[in-house]
């Protein structure tokens, strides 16, 4: 007995010494943290441990999300095989069922109601390769021009402004590598410590070396506190803010003439422009005082060397691309970029969200970054792809309007992948009215999300530790998402999704891969030559090099640490100013008597997007339960709102219920709610269907609510 009984303890012990180790990046926000997952065989139960791995952007360093990231992986209800609803309720089906299925009713619909009228909505959480296949999927597999993704309600705005003053958008113009060492940082509309806690560092060692931090942003955040001066300007003012801060820089002769002489177009315009602001309507609109005005612009006017970061704060408003232009003058009309130490960043939110805009699912683009109503690039693209040019749809409609198209009729099927639309788009209950128009309905997802519960069929997709492929992060780095767990139940990779409906559409000689690799090898072949050129990255280089910033022209080539050093990407090497309304309100929400609170939405730092992966990790649901409304204790009280009480705030659009906090982080007239909710508590479906003129990014930041005791 006693050596049977030695044998079993010596049995257990093995199996718990075995672990498996999995190489990866976190899945959520565009830092894409590398790290790894040690898994620890136990009796009857595993354990997991994330740590960080060492590499040039998170240096290591791992935040909460990354640390519980693996939980909604191993969580119950993963979806493990295809699922096609029957009289409202869902039953499992095989690949094969699956995908006759598909076949039949997309052939079925485009022979009815034209190629147009399927529609596909990516995601800026997928992989390059999954994000290039998939714009391709839907242009030679569908041969549909309607195809656009989430990222359009993140990045949208920076991304146009910067394609409008530089003449190209990668996320930062320099390496973080610069931060710690230039003298003046205006952080606009961006909670970096909460939402990039891994960034932070950069931001307080350049506070150590004695830089001076200016943060704009209507609530007071963990990033306002790490800065020396806090711009607490009412929502939807930053366009005036911008120019109230240049007019300033300009009148006091702080401009650096040479550099706008040899490299910037459009400054006398602007100049003259400004001359006919007035400073006190900057300050009446913006709520920020001449004092505070003049520090910002004289310290960051003064300094040698200064950066600008943009994020969803100014971004998410209907005039965001003119509030990002605004900033941006600000840099040029200084000499500000091109230099050590001195450069732009948009912050990207989401882990792909630089990738994903860059490859072909934006309705107008094309991979490397080329423009669909381009002949050259249209002729180029379509001899990569082996298929005549006047095969190649043409120019689509961005996220939100294709919904609207859903409405009237004209998209009358969807092919969803790893998105939630339902609960991050604007007006979400017509959004949730217009999916249910719908003939027919495909979600890829790994849950049964808020949008994918509509839908006709459901496919398993992959997750971050089982699909491999590349990431573009924050930087602009190109990096490699190793991955090596093995696809849960019949879940497939997303790429083999793809090419496995491709081939039931009768395409699949256009989408023969075999492996993710396979694909990049592609992509770098579609993107050469184009603004966004990976030809000269390959998977052995990002091993090799730890990620590769773009633009790589050739195998030679070490990638590109700063930008516009000698020219801008404008055919002339010029630079862009442009003239910036201080308001825009034929947009913009504007208070009423019926209305007469501003609500702002963001996020908080357990939480990511709409919630669906991070609210099912115990760890991180535990320290955010539910969604709330920050009001201010003076706003509270004359509205009859109190602490910790069941709140309904109300829109033109619709109406929440959530708990209120009384705060006085958010100035008296403002609430903000967290938008990581769905159901009940998403707070988007507040948001109006005003859309940003130049780039379709809707207003999430400025809405006219009241507010009133739930009853």
């Amino acid at each position: 007995m006693t050596q049977l009984m030695l044998k079993y303890f010596r049995d257990q012990q093995k199996k718990l010494e075995a672990e498996n180790t999995y190489d990866t990046q976190c899945p959520f926000c565009s830092m894409q943290c590398k790290m790894q997952l040690i898994e620890q065989k136990g009796v009857g139960r595993n354990t997991y441990k994330a740590v960080g791995k060492d590499n040039p952007t998170s240096q290591g360093r791992l935040c909460v999300k990354g640390m519980n990231a693996h939980q909604h992986v191993l969580h119950r209800e993963r979806i493990k095989q295809p699922l096609l609803k029957e009289n409202g309720k869902f039953k499992p089906v095989t690949w094969t069922e699956a995908l006759n299925c598909i076949r039949s009713k997309f052939n079925e619909i485009q022979g009815t109601d034209g190629l147009d009228a399927v529609s596909v909505y990516g995601s800026a959480s997928l992989t390059n390769e999954d994000a290039y296949l998939l714009g391709k999927f839907a242009r030679v597999a569908l041969r549909t021009k309607h195809i656009d993704y989430n990222g359009r309600l993140c990045m949208a705005s920076a991304a146009t402004a910067a394609n409008q003053a530089f003449g190209m958008d990668r996320g930062f113009a320099n390496s973080l590598q610069e931060i710690p060492h230039t003298r003046c940082i205006i952080l606009a509309g961006t909670n970096i410590a909460e939402c990039q806690p891994t960034i932070t560092p950069y931001f307080e060692k350049a506070k150590e070396n004695g830089a001076y931090i200016i943060a704009i942003d209507p609530r007071e955040t963990a990033t306002t506190k790490i800065a020396d001066l806090h711009l607490k300007n009412r929502p939807g003012s930053d366009a005036a803010l911008a120019n109230g801060l240049l007019k300033i820089i300009i009148d006091n002769h702080l401009i650096d003439r040479e550099f706008i002489r040899q490299r910037v177009s459009g400054f006398d315009d602007v100049a003259h422009h400004l001359s006919a602001i007035r400073l006190e309507d900057v300050t009446e609109h913006t709520g920020i005082s001449r004092e505070d005005l003049y520090q910002a612009a004289s310290t960051f006017g003064q300094e040698d060397s200064g950066m600008i970061f943009t994020a969803r704060g100014i971004e998410q408003q209907t005039d965001g691309t003119a509030a990002v232009r605004g900033f941006l003058n600000i840099l040029l009309a200084t000499g500000k970029i091109g230099k050590p130490y001195s450069g732009y960043g948009a912050v990207t939110g989401q882990g792909n969200g630089q990738g994903a805009r860059e490859h072909g699912q934006k309705c107008d683009q094309l991979p490397g970054y080329r423009s669909i109503e381009n002949n050259e690039d249209r002729q180029y693209v379509s001899e990569v792809w082996g298929i005549k040019e006047n095969d190649l749809p043409g120019k689509g409609v961005s996220a939100y309007e294709m919904f609207e198209k859903m409405d009237e009729g004209m998209i009358t099927a969807m092919f969803l992948m790893c998105s939630n639309p339902v609960a991050s788009n604007p007006n979400a209950n017509f959004v949730k009215r217009a999916i249910k128009k719908l003939k027919f309905f495909v979600a890829v997802d790994l849950f049964i999300s808020e949008s994918a519960e509509l839908a006709d069929l459901i496919l398993p997709a992959s997750s971050y530790l089982e699909d491999e492929g590349t990431m573009t992060n924050i930087e602009g780095r190109v990096t490699l998402r190793e991955a090596s767990r093995s696809v849960p139940g019949e879940g497939k990779h997303d790429w083999q999704i793809i090419c496995d409906i491709a081939e039931a559409l009768g395409k699949g000689e256009y989408f023969s891969f075999t492996n993710a690799e396979g694909i990049f090898n592609e992509l770098r072949l579609a993107s050469k030559g184009g603004i966004a050129d990976y030809y000269g990255i390959t998977y052995e280089k990002l091993r090799n090099q730890n990620g590769v910033l773009w633009p790589c022209p050739d195998q030679e080539h070490k990638g590109t640490e700063r930008l516009f050093q000698h020219s801008f990407a404008h055919e002339d090497g010029k630079a862009k100013m442009a003239i910036i309304s201080n308001r825009a309100q034929v947009y913009k929400d504007e208070v009423s008597d019926d209305y007469p609170l501003t609500l702002t939405t963001g996020r908080v730092m357990s939480h990511y997007l709409t919630g669906e992966q991070t609210r099912r990790s115990s760890s991180l649901a535990a320290r955010e339960i539910e969604s709330c409304m920050e009001i201010h204790p003076t706003t509270g009280k004359k509205y009859g709102v109190k602490d910790k009480t069941l709140v309904k705030i109300e829109s033109e659009q619709g109406q929440i219920v959530v708990r209120s906090k009384w705060s006085n982080k958010v100035s008296k007239g403002v609430v903000f709610v967290p938008f990581h909710w769905g159901g009940k508590q998403n707070v988007n479906r507040l948001i109006s269907d005003k859309l940003d003129p130049d780039c379709r990014m809707p207003g999430f930041k400025v809405v006219a609510v009241k507010v009133s005791p739930y009853l």
